[in-house]
Protein backbone atom coordinates (compact mmCIF):
# COMPACT_ATOMS: atom_id res chain seq x y z
CA UNK A 1 0.00 0.00 0.00
CA UNK A 2 1.41 3.22 -1.03
CA UNK A 3 1.74 6.04 1.70
CA UNK A 4 3.01 9.02 0.84
CA UNK A 5 1.47 11.40 3.71
CA UNK A 6 1.80 9.09 6.45
CA UNK A 7 5.60 8.69 6.97
CA UNK A 8 5.99 12.57 7.01
CA UNK A 9 3.17 12.94 9.33
CA UNK A 10 4.38 10.79 12.05
CA UNK A 11 8.13 12.72 11.98
CA UNK A 12 5.81 15.82 12.42
CA UNK A 13 3.76 14.58 15.18
CA UNK A 14 7.13 13.13 16.74
CA UNK A 15 8.61 16.60 16.66
CA UNK A 16 5.32 18.14 18.33
CA UNK A 17 5.57 15.29 21.35
CA UNK A 18 9.45 16.96 22.04
CA UNK A 19 8.34 20.23 21.76
CA UNK A 20 5.66 19.37 23.79
CA UNK A 21 7.68 17.86 26.26
CA UNK A 22 6.06 15.01 26.32
CA UNK A 23 7.33 11.68 28.24
CA UNK A 24 6.07 8.73 25.92
CA UNK A 25 6.33 5.87 27.64
CA UNK A 26 5.90 2.91 25.38
CA UNK A 27 5.76 -0.67 26.96
CA UNK A 28 5.16 -4.00 25.62
CA UNK A 29 5.72 -3.24 21.99
CA UNK A 30 7.26 -6.39 21.18
CA UNK A 31 4.22 -7.46 21.29
CA UNK A 32 2.92 -5.98 17.99
CA UNK A 33 4.73 -8.58 15.25
CA UNK A 34 6.96 -6.85 12.03
CA UNK A 35 4.75 -8.69 9.51
CA UNK A 36 1.45 -9.85 8.95
CA UNK A 37 -1.95 -9.03 9.46
CA UNK A 38 -2.87 -7.78 13.16
CA UNK A 39 -5.58 -5.74 14.82
CA UNK A 40 -4.82 -3.65 17.32
CA UNK A 41 -7.34 -2.76 20.24
CA UNK A 42 -7.30 0.46 21.95
CA UNK A 43 -9.17 2.07 24.78
CA UNK A 44 -10.15 5.01 23.89
CA UNK A 45 -10.16 8.26 26.53
CA UNK A 46 -9.65 11.52 24.40
CA UNK A 47 -9.59 12.41 20.87
CA UNK A 48 -5.97 12.30 20.04
CA UNK A 49 -5.76 8.84 21.29
CA UNK A 50 -5.76 8.02 16.61
CA UNK A 51 -1.96 9.67 17.50
CA UNK A 52 -0.57 7.56 20.56
CA UNK A 53 -2.53 4.69 19.83
CA UNK A 54 -0.32 3.99 16.70
CA UNK A 55 3.02 4.44 18.83
CA UNK A 56 2.30 0.78 19.72
CA UNK A 57 3.23 -0.54 16.30
CA UNK A 58 6.02 2.49 15.34
CA UNK A 59 9.19 0.42 17.29
CA UNK A 60 7.75 -2.68 14.46
CA UNK A 61 7.96 -0.33 11.65
CA UNK A 62 4.32 -0.45 11.13
CA UNK A 63 1.61 1.50 10.05
CA UNK A 64 -1.89 1.37 11.84
CA UNK A 65 -5.14 2.04 9.69
CA UNK A 66 -7.59 3.14 11.66
CA UNK A 67 -11.23 2.37 11.94
CA UNK A 68 -13.07 5.35 12.67
CA UNK A 69 -16.62 6.84 12.00
CA UNK A 70 -17.46 8.25 8.70
CA UNK A 71 -18.34 11.47 9.37
CA UNK A 72 -14.60 12.40 10.16
CA UNK A 73 -13.95 11.32 6.48
CA UNK A 74 -17.02 13.95 5.31
CA UNK A 75 -15.03 16.49 6.98
CA UNK A 76 -13.22 19.19 4.48
CA UNK A 77 -9.86 19.39 5.90
CA UNK A 78 -10.05 15.97 7.61
CA UNK A 79 -11.53 13.73 5.07
CA UNK A 80 -8.16 13.99 2.95
CA UNK A 81 -5.68 13.43 5.58
CA UNK A 82 -7.78 10.31 7.08
CA UNK A 83 -8.03 8.83 3.16
CA UNK A 84 -4.48 9.80 2.48
CA UNK A 85 -3.32 7.48 5.70
CA UNK A 86 -5.84 4.87 4.09
CA UNK A 87 -7.77 4.86 7.43
CA UNK A 88 -11.56 2.96 7.41
CA UNK A 89 -14.60 4.71 7.49
CA UNK A 90 -17.57 3.26 9.64
CA UNK A 91 -20.85 3.86 9.41
CA UNK A 92 -22.57 3.47 12.91
CA UNK A 93 -25.55 2.61 10.88
CA UNK A 94 -24.30 -0.06 8.99
CA UNK A 95 -21.09 -1.22 10.05
CA UNK A 96 -20.74 -4.43 7.59
CA UNK A 97 -19.07 -2.70 4.95
CA UNK A 98 -16.13 -1.47 7.00
CA UNK A 99 -16.13 -4.87 8.81
CA UNK A 100 -15.53 -6.06 5.55
CA UNK A 101 -12.45 -3.59 4.44
CA UNK A 102 -10.76 -4.72 7.62
CA UNK A 103 -10.41 -7.99 7.17
CA UNK A 104 -9.17 -7.39 3.49
CA UNK A 105 -6.59 -4.79 5.08
CA UNK A 106 -5.71 -8.17 7.49
CA UNK A 107 -5.39 -10.44 5.24
CA UNK A 108 -3.38 -8.46 2.74
CA UNK A 109 -1.10 -7.96 6.06
CA UNK A 110 -1.88 -4.63 7.36
CA UNK A 111 -1.89 -3.66 10.82
CA UNK A 112 -5.00 -1.99 11.51
CA UNK A 113 -6.36 -0.25 14.75
CA UNK A 114 -10.15 -0.53 16.73
CA UNK A 115 -11.17 0.91 19.11
CA UNK A 116 -13.95 -1.28 20.66
CA UNK A 117 -15.64 0.81 22.69
CA UNK A 118 -16.35 3.06 19.75
CA UNK A 119 -16.66 6.01 21.58
CA UNK A 120 -15.15 8.26 24.04
CA UNK A 121 -14.65 6.66 27.48
CA UNK A 122 -15.74 10.09 29.73
CA UNK A 123 -15.54 8.08 32.87
CA UNK A 124 -11.80 6.86 31.96
CA UNK A 125 -13.06 3.58 32.61
CA UNK A 126 -13.62 0.76 29.96
CA UNK A 127 -16.92 1.29 28.51
CA UNK A 128 -19.35 -2.04 27.45
CA UNK A 129 -17.09 -3.46 24.09
CA UNK A 130 -18.42 -4.08 20.73
CA UNK A 131 -17.95 -7.65 19.33
CA UNK A 132 -16.52 -6.34 16.03
CA UNK A 133 -12.76 -6.33 17.02
CA UNK A 134 -12.52 -9.84 17.96
CA UNK A 135 -15.06 -10.97 14.87
CA UNK A 136 -12.89 -9.37 12.45
CA UNK A 137 -9.60 -10.90 13.96
CA UNK A 138 -10.95 -14.08 14.01
CA UNK A 139 -12.74 -13.57 9.88
CA UNK A 140 -8.92 -12.49 9.23
CA UNK A 141 -7.26 -15.25 11.05
CA UNK A 142 -5.16 -12.58 12.68
CA UNK A 143 -4.38 -11.74 16.26
CA UNK A 144 -5.47 -8.89 18.19
CA UNK A 145 -3.14 -6.81 20.59
CA UNK A 146 -4.77 -5.04 23.26
CA UNK A 147 -3.41 -1.47 23.44
CA UNK A 148 -3.49 0.79 26.62
CA UNK A 149 -3.41 4.50 26.37
CA UNK A 150 -3.33 6.64 29.42
CA UNK A 151 -2.50 10.72 29.64
CA UNK A 152 -4.14 10.96 26.45
CA UNK A 153 -7.36 12.68 27.70
CA UNK A 154 -5.20 15.27 29.62
CA UNK A 155 -4.66 16.90 26.23
CA UNK A 156 -7.81 16.67 24.56
CA UNK A 157 -11.33 14.71 25.08
CA UNK A 158 -15.15 15.13 26.07
CA UNK A 159 -16.01 17.86 28.60
CA UNK A 160 -13.06 19.15 29.28
CA UNK A 161 -11.17 22.07 27.88
CA UNK A 162 -8.24 21.28 25.35
CA UNK A 163 -4.55 21.73 27.31
CA UNK A 164 -1.71 21.12 25.07
CA UNK A 165 0.67 22.26 28.36
CA UNK A 166 4.30 21.15 27.83
CA UNK A 167 5.59 18.42 30.17
CA UNK A 168 2.74 15.41 29.75
CA UNK A 169 3.55 11.93 30.03
CA UNK A 170 1.80 9.72 27.95
CA UNK A 171 1.86 5.89 28.21
CA UNK A 172 1.18 3.45 25.46
CA UNK A 173 1.49 -0.41 26.66
CA UNK A 174 0.82 -3.02 24.24
CA UNK A 175 -0.44 -6.70 25.69
CA UNK A 176 0.10 -10.08 24.61
CA UNK A 177 -1.74 -11.14 21.36
CA UNK A 178 -4.94 -12.96 21.43
CA UNK A 179 -6.18 -15.31 19.64
CA UNK A 180 -10.42 -15.21 19.11
CA UNK A 181 -11.98 -18.04 17.37
CA UNK A 182 -15.34 -16.77 16.20
CA UNK A 183 -16.93 -19.19 17.52
CA UNK A 184 -18.25 -17.09 20.91
CA UNK A 185 -17.35 -13.83 19.72
CA UNK A 186 -18.87 -12.51 23.43
CA UNK A 187 -17.01 -14.68 25.31
CA UNK A 188 -13.90 -13.52 23.15
CA UNK A 189 -14.58 -9.56 23.98
CA UNK A 190 -15.21 -10.81 27.30
CA UNK A 191 -11.47 -11.84 27.29
CA UNK A 192 -10.25 -8.93 25.64
CA UNK A 193 -11.87 -6.73 28.04
CA UNK A 194 -10.48 -8.38 30.69
CA UNK A 195 -7.10 -8.01 29.37
CA UNK A 196 -7.35 -4.43 28.71
CA UNK A 197 -8.44 -3.92 32.47
CA UNK A 198 -5.70 -5.14 33.89
CA UNK A 199 -3.27 -3.10 31.75
CA UNK A 200 -5.39 0.10 32.81
CA UNK A 201 -4.99 -0.54 35.97
CA UNK A 202 -0.86 -1.10 35.76
CA UNK A 203 -0.86 1.73 33.90
CA UNK A 204 -2.29 4.01 35.75
CA UNK A 205 -1.08 2.53 38.74
CA UNK A 206 2.68 3.79 37.08
CA UNK A 207 1.85 6.59 35.78
CA UNK A 208 4.50 9.31 37.65
CA UNK A 209 1.93 10.36 40.92
CA UNK A 210 2.38 14.13 40.69
CA UNK A 211 0.77 14.42 37.47
CA UNK A 212 -2.38 12.63 38.92
CA UNK A 213 -2.57 13.73 42.54
CA UNK A 214 -5.95 12.59 44.23
CA UNK A 215 -9.08 14.47 43.25
CA UNK A 216 -7.73 14.81 39.23
CA UNK A 217 -10.21 14.86 37.20
CA UNK A 218 -8.87 12.79 34.41
CA UNK A 219 -8.21 9.87 37.19
CA UNK A 220 -11.75 7.51 38.04
CA UNK A 221 -13.72 7.70 40.43
CA UNK A 222 -12.85 4.31 41.67
CA UNK A 223 -9.13 5.58 42.15
CA UNK A 224 -9.75 8.58 44.09
CA UNK A 225 -10.38 11.14 41.15
CA UNK A 226 -12.78 13.17 39.95
CA UNK A 227 -14.23 11.72 36.71
CA UNK A 228 -17.74 10.40 36.64
CA UNK A 229 -18.58 6.96 37.41
CA UNK A 230 -19.27 4.71 34.58
CA UNK A 231 -22.99 4.94 36.07
CA UNK A 232 -22.74 8.85 35.86
CA UNK A 233 -20.78 8.72 32.58
CA UNK A 234 -23.17 6.64 30.77
CA UNK A 235 -26.22 9.09 31.33
CA UNK A 236 -24.29 11.83 30.49
CA UNK A 237 -24.31 10.02 27.17
CA UNK A 238 -28.24 9.40 26.63
CA UNK A 239 -28.04 12.90 27.71
CA UNK A 240 -26.16 13.71 24.58
CA UNK A 241 -27.65 11.43 22.60
CA UNK A 242 -30.74 12.76 23.10
CA UNK A 243 -29.83 16.61 22.83
CA UNK A 244 -28.04 15.08 19.25
CA UNK A 245 -31.41 13.29 18.02
CA UNK A 246 -33.49 16.99 19.41
CA UNK A 247 -31.16 19.01 17.21
CA UNK A 248 -31.60 16.78 13.82
CA UNK A 249 -35.35 16.76 14.53
CA UNK A 250 -35.64 20.48 14.48
CA UNK A 251 -32.65 20.60 11.48
CA UNK A 252 -35.44 18.28 9.60
CA UNK A 253 -38.19 20.69 10.59
CA UNK A 254 -37.07 23.94 9.87
CA UNK A 255 -35.71 22.62 6.40
CA UNK A 256 -39.66 21.50 5.35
Amino acid sequence: MLDIVYPPVIVTAKAAFRLLGQNIQLSGTENVPREGGVLLAVNHIGYVDFIYGGLAAHPSKRLVRFMAKKEVFDHPVGGPVMRSFHHIPVDRGDGIPSMKKAVEFLQAGEAVGIFPEATISRSFELKEFKTGATRIAAAAGVPVVPVVLWGTQRMMTKGHPKDFGRGKSIAVRAGTPLHPTGEDPVADTAELKAAMAQMLDEVIAAYPAEEQPPGSWWLPARLGGGAPTLDEARELELAERRERARRKAEKRKGSK
